[in-house]
């Protein structure tokens, strides 16, 4: 997903994403600690697209921005 998808949510559906997305990296990491991952690269792409959306939610709440 990149800023410009990111940007056209809403606060309300960043936070959802987010909440999906930690979740789901939440069980990669479970694979990784039985040895079961089969796409270390995962992990970094999901970690990388939260701190994404966090700063697009920060922006917006900086900025004064309602939507």
């Amino acid at each position: 997903m990149k800023m410009t998808e990111i940007r056209e949510l809403s606060n309300e559906a960043i936070n959802a994403k987010i909440e999906e997305t930690e979740h789901e990296l939440f069980n990669l990491r479970f694979s990784q600690a039985t040895g079961s991952l089969e796409k270390p690269s995962r992990i970094r792409e999901l970690r990388k697209l939260v701190a994404r959306m966090k700063t697009v939610l920060k922006e917006r709440e900086l900025d004064g921005e309602v939507k």
